[in-house]
C-alpha cells in the first residue's frame, strides 16, 4: 500500500485503496506523504471523517513517525474551522453587555463558564470547553470571519485563531476532517480558501466522501437557524439581544430611528419565518409531498426571503451610522448572516441551483415540529471531478470498505475495475489506480456468522418487529450482553427497545438507546465501561465506532441496510440512472447496501484478539439471489451458520 501511495503522490495521480482492518493503513499513507514533505518540500492534507481517527493520527501515529525520523522539518498541525476558536475581543464585548444581551440566567451562567475557561485555555479551542447549559452562547464568543477586525484588533497577536492560522501556514502536514476539507473545496471555487495551498490530499474513511461533499455543495435551511439569528438580535419578551444592548449605548437621534426600524424588521422576519415553515409543515402533513421531495418551485408563498433581505438592509444602514468599530464589525456579521439566509431561502424555494434534488422534512412530534428545507447535487461526481480530481493534486482515497462486488473474470485488472466501479462512479475518479489489501485478521476463526432465515421479510413491519424481539433477547442473552443491535430506522429501533427492555432488565443487562440515553460519544463510553451492555443504534453506529476487546462480542444486524427508495436524494439518483437506461438496483441500491453492510460487520473485529458473533436477522441474506452479493463481500473464510432455533412469538 505504501508503494502504491508513493507512486500516486509522485505522479500526481489518483489512487483508491481498500485496506482491511488491521493493515496499518495510516502508516502506509503517512510514510510516503512524509517522504514528499521532507524530500520535495511539498505540503500534504490528510482528511478523516471521524474525530477518533484525527485524534489517533495527531496523538499517536504522526508522533511515532516524527520520533522515528528525528527530522524537525516535519511540521504537522491539526486544522480546525474558525468557529472552533474563541475571540478574545468578542468575549470581552459580550461580557460588558451581558445584562442587556442575554435573555436569562442560564445564558449568563454559560457566559461565565466561557469566561472562566478563557483564563485557563491554552489553545482557545472549543474541544476543551466544558459543556454549556446554553451551547448557543458560544456564538457570542467564537471567532467569525465577518466580524474579524484583523490587524486592527487590539488582541490580534494574542488571537487564538490567528495563531492557529499562522501555525497552519508554517505546517507541511495538515490534518483536518472531511467537513473542513470540503468547505475549503467549495470556497476555492469562489477564489478563497480555509487551508493554505497544498500539493496532495489523502482522504481516509473515504466511504463517507460522497455524503460529506454533498453536504457542502448543497444547501440547508432550518427554522431553528433563523430563530437563533433573530433571538441573538432581539428577544421581544425579555427585550434582550444585541440590538437591546446597542439601544443602551449613547446614540445620535438618527441612529435611534434606524435602531427602532431594525427591531421592527427582526419582529417582521420572525412572523414571516413562522408562517413560512408552518406552510411547509402543513404541505408535508397533507401528503402532497410524498417522501418530502419538492418537485417544482414556488409551492409555498415566499415572504421570508424579502423579510430577511429587508432586515439585512436595515442592519447595513445601522452599521453605517455606528461610530464604534466593534459594533460596525458585529453588525456586518449579522447583516451577512441575514443576507446568506435570504439567498439560501430564495434558492430553495425557486429551485435555482441546477442539478440538485430539493426536499423538506419534519422532525420532532411534540410541541412545534422542526422543518428543514434542503437541496443536494443528485450526482456529486461531476463536482468532484472538477474541483478535486481536476486540480493537479495527488489524491489518495482509502477505507476498509470501498469495493462492492467480485468479478467473475480471472483477469486481475478486470476484477479490480469491477470491485471499485461503484466507488469510482460515485466520486468521479474514473480511471484511478486501485489496490485491495486484505486484513491480517483470521476472520474464519474469530467470527461466527449466524443467519436466521425463519424471520418474516422486513417489509411486513408489525410482524417483523414482533419477530425481532425474542431473537434479539436470545442472542444478547447467550453472550451476556456486549452487543450492538443495529437498525436502519429509528422507529423500528424504538419499537423493539420497548418490547425487549423488561426482558433485558430480568437478565441483568443494561440497555443503551440512541436518541434516548445521551449523545453518541457518551453511549460508546458507557458501553465500553460495561461488560453487559446492549447498545441499540441506527446509522451512525454502523461505522466509525471502534470498541476493542471483550466489551463488544456480538453484533446483531436487524435488516440489510438498503436506503429507503422514497428518500428524496436516493429517489433522484435512481431516477437519473433509470433515465439513462441503467439498472438502479444493481448500479446503486445494492452496492450502497453492501458497503454499509460491510461497515456494520466490521464493528466486531478491531484487533487480532477480538472474537464474537455477527447475527443477521434479515432472511433475504440467504433467500434471495442478491443476498449472495452481501456474503461474497465479507472477508474470506466467513460462511453463514443457519439458526434453527424455534421461537414462540
Amino acid at each position: 500500500m505504501a508503494d502504491a501511495v508513493r507512486a500516486a503522490l509522485s505522479g500526481r495521480t489518483h489512487l483508491l485503496v481498500e485496506a482491511g482492518t488491521g493493515v496499518g493503513k495510516s502508516f502506509a499513507y503517512l510514510a510516503p506523504a512524509v517522504e514528499r514533505i521532507l524530500e520535495h518540500g511539498e505540503r500534504v492534507v490528510v482528511a478523516t471523517n471521524t474525530i477518533a481517527l484525527q485524534e489517533q493520527l495527531v496523538e499517536k501515529d504522526v508522533p511515532i513517525l516524527a520520533h522515528a525520523l528525528g527530522d524537525e522539518r516535519l511540521r504537522p498541525v491539526l486544522v480546525k474551522g474558525r468557529g472552533n476558536y474563541m475571540s478574545i475581543r468578542r468575549l470581552k464585548l459580550a461580557s460588558e453587555r451581558a445584562d442587556r444581551l442575554l435573555p436569562d440566567e442560564a445564558s449568563r451562567v454559560s457566559l461565565r463558564q466561557i469566561e472562566d475557561w478563557a483564563y485557563e485555555t491554552r489553545d482557545g479551542s472549543l474541544s476543551t470547553l466544558p459543556t454549556l447549559e446554553r451551547p448557543e452562547i458560544w456564538d457570542l464568543a467564537r471567532s467569525d470571519a465577518d466580524n474579524c477586525m484583523g490587524r486592527k484588533c487590539p488582541n490580534y497577536e494574542a488571537c487564538f485563531y490567528q495563531g492557529a492560522r499562522r501555525a497552519a501556514e508554517r505546517a507541511n502536514l495538515l490534518i483536518c476532517n472531511h467537513a473542513l476539507f470540503f468547505s475549503d473545496l467549495a470556497l476555492r471555487a469562489s477564489g478563497v480558501s480555509i487551508l493554505p495551498d497544498f500539493h496532495h490530499v489523502i482522504l481516509d474513511e473515504a466511504h463517507a466522501v460522497e455524503d460529506a461533499a454533498s453536504d457542502h455543495f448543497g444547501l440547508r435551511l432550518t427554522g431553528g437557524r433563523i430563530a437563533h439569528l433573530l433571538r441573538s438580535l432581539y428577544e421581544p419578551r425579555r427585550r434582550r439581544g444585541y440590538l437591546a444592548a446597542l439601544a443602551a449605548a449613547p446614540l445620535a437621534s438618527g441612529d435611534t430611528d434606524v435602531l427602532d426600524r431594525a427591531i421592527l424588521r427582526v419582529l417582521d422576519a420572525g412572523h414571516a419565518a413562522t408562517e413560512f415553515f408552518d406552510a411547509w409543515r402543513h404541505l408535508i402533513e397533507s401528503g402532497d409531498l410524498p417522501g418530502g421531495r419538492i418537485r417544482e418551485p414556488g409551492l409555498v408563498q415566499d415572504t421570508l426571503t424579502s423579510a430577511l433581505s429587508e432586515l439585512a438592509a436595515v442592519l447595513g444602514l445601522l452599521r453605517d451610522r455606528t461610530s464604534r468599530d466593534e459594533d460596525r464589525f458585529e453588525l456586518t456579521a449579522y447583516m451577512r448572516r441575514a443576507m446568506d439566509l435570504a439567498q439560501t431561502c430564495g434558492t430553495l424555494v425557486e429551485q435555482s441551483e441546477p442539478g440538485c434534488v430539493y426536499w423538506a422534512e419534519v422532525e420532532g412530534a411534540s410541541g412545534r415540529p422542526r422543518v428543514t428545507l434542503a437541496c443536494a447535487p443528485i450526482e456529486i461526481a461531476p463536482v468532484l471531478r472538477e474541483h478535486l480530481f481536476g486540480q493537479g493534486w495527488g489524491c489518495v482515497l482509502t477505507s476498509a470498505t470501498l469495493t462492492t462486488k467480485v468479478a467473475s473474470s480471472e483477469d486481475p485488472k478486470e476484477q479490480a475495475e469491477a470491485a471499485f466501479a461503484h466507488a469510482m462512479a460515485r466520486v468521479g475518479c474514473e480511471g484511478a489506480s486501485t489496490l485491495q489489501v486484505g486484513s491480517p485478521f483470521d476472520y474464519a476463526r474469530q467470527v461466527q456468522l449466524i443467519v436466521d432465515p425463519s424471520m418474516p421479510r422486513p417489509d411486513d413491519s408489525p410482524r417483523f418487529a414482533l419477530a425481532l424481539a425474542p431473537r434479539v433477547i436470545r442472542h444478547v442473552g447467550e453472550t451476556a450482553g456486549g452487543a450492538f443491535v443495529l437498525f436502519t430506522s429509528y422507529a423500528m429501533l424504538k419499537r423493539v427497545a420497548d418490547l425487549i427492555e423488561p426482558d433485558l432488565d430480568r437478565l441483568g443487562l443494561s440497555m443503551l438507546v440512541q436518541g434516548r440515553d445521551g449523545a453518541r460519544r457518551l453511549l460508546i463510553e458507557r458501553f465500553r465501561e460495561s461488560e453487559h451492555a446492549v447498545l441499540m443504534g441506527t446509522s451512525s453506529f454502523w461505522q466509525g465506532v471502534d470498541v476493542r476487546g471483550h466489551a463488544l462480542r456480538n453484533v446483531i444486524i436487524t435488516r440489510l441496510p438498503f436506503e429507503p427508495p422514497d428518500r428524496p436524494l436516493t429517489e433522484a439518483r435512481l431516477d437519473a440512472i433509470r433515465a439513462r437506461g441503467g439498472d438502479p438496483f444493481r448500479e446503486d441500491s445494492l452496492p450502497r447496501a453492501i458497503l454499509r453492510f460491510k461497515q456494520g460487520f466490521g464493528r466486531l473485529i478491531r484487533s487480532g484478539s477480538d472474537a464474537g458473533r455477527v447475527v443477521v436477522l434479515d432472511p433475504r441474506l440467504t433467500t434471495t439471489g442478491y443476498g449472495r452479493a452481501f456474503l461474497a463481500a465479507l472477508p474470506p473464510g466467513v460462511s453463514p451458520h443457519v439458526d434453527h432455533h424455534s421461537y414462540t412469538e
